[in-house]
């Protein structure tokens, strides 16, 4: 990547992240494909004031005009990591924060307790999360109730349910309250 377009702001990470001073919410996108959905939950971060966290590779570009259409004139307002791989995420973040959502969760997305700190991982739009990282986590499997009649709910969907639902329950924290 040369350079980013204009307003685009890739953040390192906070050494607080994964601490008990850490009260922000992370969406996590792991190799995310479509650019419109990326940059329609790139919106919902800057209107929910949290974290963005991509994680390579991308099926896409930052330049990618569907991803800054997407997410508009926001993108100034995302709070935006980017990691080279989900081990990386995974260093950071502590194993009890995570949360991985996939049709194979045993645990609705509305039964699980979100904390300050929570990170809510979401796979790419073909595959969702590998198996692999499923199998190393199978007691923070979460999944949002779907009929049988789809697959699966469109990526940037399922982020603001589960976005939304965890601010609910703290409170509406990352709004100030609100």
């Amino acid at each position: 990547m040369s350079h980013l377009p204009e307003g685009f702001v890739i953040r390192p990470p906070d050494p607080r992240w994964g601490t008990d001073e850490d009260t922000d919410l992370h969406l996590v996108l792991v190799h995310p494909e479509i650019p419109g959905n990326t940059g329609n939950v790139g919106r919902l971060s800057a209107g929910a004031g949290i974290w963005l966290h991509l994680v390579r590779p991308l099926g896409f570009e930052l330049e990618n005009k569907h991803l800054r259409r997407a997410g508009l004139d926001y993108w100034p307002h995302v709070k935006l990591c980017v990691h080279d791989d989900i081990e990386d995420v995974l260093r950071i973040f502590p194993r009890e924060r995570l949360a991985l959502f996939t049709k194979h969760g045993t645990l609705r997305h509305s039964d699980l307790q979100y904390t300050p700190g929570s990170v809510l991982l979401f796979g790419r739009e073909t595959k969702g999360l590998d198996p692999e990282l499923l199998e190393r986590f199978p007691e923070r499997l979460v999944r949002i109730p779907i009929t049988d009649r789809v697959r699966s709910l469109n990526l940037s969907n399922a982020c603001a349910i589960a976005t939304y639902e965890a601010m609910r329950q703290l409170d509406w924290a990352p709004l100030g309250g609100a």
